[in-house]
């Protein structure tokens, strides 16, 4: 285990805090308390943390244009209008269904969006990860039970995924102009052999995963053959999901939860739920604007 300082970006609980992104148009951090229905933005400018109240639940964000930005909800892909904060639904993704959430997202380099549902109580084999490209929605995995580590290598041509119930992740082949899978899943890392659930992540320009343990208040850096690099503590056991931050994305940051914690989990665990930035220099890569 590395001896890494991290600190607090945001002192700010999530219950369940969840899709950090960073907009290089406004120099800001976006992240989700998905079950509190709010999309929290930190502005580094100036050093604040603003709260945008949701009508629904969603976990993840991506860029669209200077007017436009895309969230993942529970009722599909919906765009927000970056001055208003008005939405408007832009696909309709298991909008019927009241058993089911949006949870993990990340658009492949080619501008395309993979991003999934699951159970809204986790149940089993709930989930599914979507492929989204100028108005097309496409269904590529089914029968996940909580689907996370959406990331790709910095060529598009390797997507990644997780189960997180399973512990286990997959690489997949993708044809980098579209971000479609070309051959089936393999199994990368089987993770029960360590502590916690194998969560959110990242991919560095070197190809290296850098990925959430929930439940082992740690990050962990993979290669892309499953090789376990260093892992990083964290001053929260139910770390979700890393984030680059900057315009040359070379910081880290990372989201966490307090969600099932009862009054003695969280007393035994003060900072759950807030929001961390690593003390590692890290040759990061921003996400592209989603093509709508």
């Amino acid at each position: 285990m590395n001896d890494i300082a991290v600190s607090v970006l945001s002192e700010i609980a999530c219950h369940l805090g969840e899709g950090p992104s960073y907009d290089a148009r406004t120099d800001s951090l976006f992240w989700f308390d998905i079950l509190e229905r709010k999309l929290l933005q930190h502005r580094f400018s100036e050093g604040k943390t603003d709260i945008h109240p949701l009508p629904m639940m969603a976990s993840a964000l991506a860029d669209v244009d200077a007017e436009r930005q895309l969230l993942v909800t529970e009722t599909g892909l919906q765009l927000r209008n970056r001055a208003s904060g008005a939405l408007e639904m832009l696909a309709e993704v298991e909008a019927d269904r009241a058993d089911t959430r949006s949870n993990d997202a990340r658009p492949h380099p080619s501008g395309s969006l993979w991003f999934s549902m699951m159970g809204r109580k986790a149940e089993e084999q709930a989930g599914t990860i979507y492929w989204f490209f100028k108005g097309e929605v496409r269904r590529l995995f089914s029968h996940i039970t909580i689907p996370n580590a959406i990331c790709f290598s910095p060529d598009g041509a390797i997507g990644y995924f997780a189960d997180t119930h399973e512990n286990r992740l997959y690489r997949v082949a993708c044809d980098p102009e579209t971000g479609l899978p070309v051959d089936d899943p393999v199994l990368t890392v089987e993770g029960n052999q360590m502590p916690g659930g194998i969560d959110g992540a990242v991919v560095d320009k070197q190809g290296t995963l850098w990925n959430a343990r929930w439940g082992g208040a740690r990050i962990d850096a993979w290669s892309p053959r499953g090789e376990l690099i260093r892992s990083i503590q964290m001053p929260a056991r139910q770390v979700s999901c890393p984030a680059f931050i900057g315009a040359d994305a070379s910081r880290l940051i990372a989201t966490s939860a307090f969600e099932n914690m009862d009054e003695e989990a969280r007393a035994a665990d003060p900072q759950a739920g807030q929001t961390f930035i690593i003390d590692l220099e890290v040759e990061g890569r921003l996400d592209p604007p989603v093509q709508i």
